[in-house]
């Protein structure tokens, strides 16, 4: 099942874990937005630096530090995910309490562990 998910902090650097993020959701067939303050491509998805409005995305996937997230926060809750994902280093407990108050599930966990075992 397709679940539109919107990958922030995503990096054409294939070492890094966005980079691999996107490469498995594509892989387990999801519509798949990459949004950064860096352009680049993955895999043929362009990294978008312009915080475009995606409609009906299930899950944001974050992979930035809580000490950048301040940037982000107001663009994703506007996204109205159903949920979102913490990857390790991105804890942020303001930020999940916010997203909480607004009816959406926080997961702290790694979307490819996720990805990998089926629990995405």
């Amino acid at each position: 099942m397709d679940k539109p998910t919107v990958v922030i902090g995503a990096s054409p650097d294939p070492s890094r874990y966005s980079y691999k993020a996107i490469r498995s959701l594509q892989d387990h067939r999801h519509t798949v937005y990459g949004v950064s303050i860096k352009e680049g491509t993955v895999n043929g998805l362009v990294i978008e630096t312009k915080k475009s409005h995606y409609q009906n995305i299930d899950t944001v996937t974050l992979y930035v530090a809580p000490r950048n997230q301040d940037y982000w926060i107001d663009y994703i809750l506007s996204l109205e995910p159903k949920r979102i994902i913490f990857n390790p280093g991105t804890e942020n407990p303001d930020f999940i309490k916010k997203a909480e108050d607004k009816g959406i599930e926080c997961v702290i966990g790694c979307t490819l562990v996720m990805l990998g075992i089926g629990a995405y």
